[in-house]
């Protein structure tokens, strides 16, 4: 991720200068850690317990996109207002205290040269880091395009930054349905979608479905008839992984609360406006919320075609003491990790939960510093402790240590055994504070920030939806990436876009408003230009009519 915060003159200058051949820097440590999740980090502590900070200092990089670990488990608190992002997050320079921290995006790992490339930012962005141990702990990636629409419409809770957009949204679709008159509209505007009945899935619905509840009331001109909140999953319950008693529970939870649960569905299609499910149902919303569709890292696939290692179903397979078979120096954990695990005695692989990579961490850290100190690496083993998670308006269920909890128990359970895991002393004060306040007032519904200016924005139809209305003002223009869109002006005379083409001014009336209604024939995929973007296609492209 670059760090592309500056926008003064001088910056977009040098930013777009000629870059220098070679790299800006070349530096080379004995120890890198490719990734700042929960094994990263934990990898580095548990090195600089080894070695001592002075050593582990000048030996260990740990290399993320982000300086700060995120506590991945309470993000959909974050999403529905009850936490503050700051709540969530810790400093990777201040948790791993003791190793140098490079904050950068890889590009592409050289192994026969033992080296990486990283991305730095807007004005370092050719570095070049040497290695002779390499641990991999870069986690998964969100990939939405394997569903049509969902890029451009779909909003994943991969970070802090996904849960505020989330947070966001919600709050400007209820102030967006406030003023609006039309009913039809207003109930689009506040139904909220979401996607995936796993862990995430189930607690940000919860969450969203708490907040939207809780603030209706100073939205005067709304209704709580009208709040809805449906969560789609693909199989024939939810939270598969914690045990049909506990996920029908949570299931039979959220429904008595008012929230919609589509079980063996999927969502197939999405636009602007509406979700479309696999059994031929659609959902009219302007808000859809992804928590599935995680993909391997790129960068573990271009090392994996380089180097040959194994995957299973993308995630990188390694030895119960998490080395890469037969590659020397070559270690992963975490959820790019397919680790071997006996449970009780029964071989599994761990689950890509923080619980298994924090453990899975430490262990790493350890097994690294014995290699390179002449000693012998241990495989991983772990009791696992069991899992949670929360469906809101304070209740839960769980599965500690074998014995199933629900309702409120389970609820205090949650909060207790993820307050004792957050890290930081600082954190679980704020939490503490912040969840008092929970209990004691309404969520907030601050906006600090401005929606964004889009110069550049990706629209997806469906087939037979429309893009414009005749008489609608034009605020942009839209090239058509794939698919077909129709012209049809009020007289029946029709105008063919292919891909390829753009719908601008010939497409206009003498006032500046589309003079025909404009539909898709087919899935068509826009990139609509606006605001500045027009103001240069018109002044500097000087496109012409297709058409007389």
């Amino acid at each position: 991720m670059r760090c592309d915060n500056d926008s003064d003159g001088e910056s977009d200058a040098l930013a777009s200068a000629p870059r220098r051949s070679g790299y800006h820097r070349r530096v080379k440590y004995d120890v890198v850690i490719a990734g700042g999740g929960f094994a990263g980090a934990y990898a580095a502590r548990a090195l600089v317990k080894a070695w001592g900070r002075e050593e582990a200092q000048r030996r260990v990089a740990l290399i993320a996109e982000q300086n700060v670990l995120v506590f991945q488990p309470m993000l959909a608190e974050v999403a529905g207002s009850s936490l503050s992002p700051i709540d969530v997050v810790n400093p990777l320079r201040e948790f791993c205290r003791g190793v140098t921290v490079l904050q950068g995006r890889i590009d592409r790992i050289d192994w026969e040269q033992r080296a990486l490339e990283l991305d730095g930012g807007r004005f370092t962005r050719d570095h070049r880091v040497d290695f002779d141990q390499l641990a991999i702990t870069l986690g998964s990636v969100t990939d939405l395009s394997r569903v049509p629409g969902m890029p451009e419409y779909g909003r994943p809770l991969k970070n802090v930054a996904d849960a505020l957009r989330i947070r966001a949204a919600v709050i400007n679709r209820m102030e967006e349905a406030n003023l609006v008159e039309d009913e039809m509209l207003r109930r689009r505007l506040l139904t909220f979608v979401v996607v995936g009945g796993g862990y995430t899935g189930v607690e940000t619905a919860g969450q969203i479905f708490d907040l939207i509840r809780e603030v209706q009331p100073f939205y005067s001109r709304t209704c709580r008839e009208e709040l809805r909140v449906i969560l789609v999953h693909s199989r024939d319950a939810l939270l598969n992984d914690i045990g049909s008693e506990l996920g029908n529970y949570a299931c039979d939870a959220l429904k008595a609360r008012g929230i919609e649960i589509r079980l063996n569905a999927k969502v197939v299609e999405v636009t602007a406006s509406r979700a479309i499910l696999d059994n031929g149902d659609t959902i009219a919303t302007h808000s859809v919320i992804s928590t599935v569709g995680n993909a391997p890292h790129p960068v573990i696939q271009q090392l994996a075609g380089d180097v040959g290692f194994a995957r299973e179903r993308g995630r990188i397979a390694v030895e119960p003491t998490l080395q890469v078979p037969d590659v020397a120096g070559l270690w992963a954990a975490g959820d790019c990790a397919q680790v071997p695990w006996s449970d009780r005695g029964e071989m599994k692989f761990c689950p890509p939960t923080a619980q298994f990579a924090m453990r899975q961490g430490m262990l790493l850290g350890r097994n690294i510093a014995a290699e390179m100190d002449g000693g012998k690496s241990q495989p991983f083993k772990f009791r696992y402790l069991g899992q949670l998670a929360s469906i809101g308006a304070r209740e839960a269920v769980a599965e500690i240590l074998g014995l199933r909890f629900k309702g409120f128990l389970a609820w205090w359970m949650w909060r207790t055994i993820y307050l004792s895991k957050l890290p930081g002393l600082k954190r679980k004060l704020r939490v503490v504070v912040d969840w008092t306040f929970d209990l004691l007032f309404a969520r907030d519904i601050s906006l600090v920030l401005p929606p964004p200016d889009e110069v550049l924005r990706a629209i997806h139809l469906e087939t037979d939806e429309e893009l414009f209305a005749a008489g609608d003002p034009c605020r942009g223009v839209f090239y058509i990436r794939t698919g077909e869109v129709v012209l049809t002006t009020p007289d029946g005379e029709t105008t063919t876009y292919p891909a390829g083409e753009v719908i601008h001014r010939e497409a206009l009336d003498e006032t500046g408003c589309w003079r025909g209604r404009a539909h898709a024939t087919q899935s068509t995929a826009i990139v609509v230009f606006r605001s500045l973007a027009l103001k240069l296609l018109q002044e500097e492209l000087e496109l012409q009519p297709r058409r007389g």
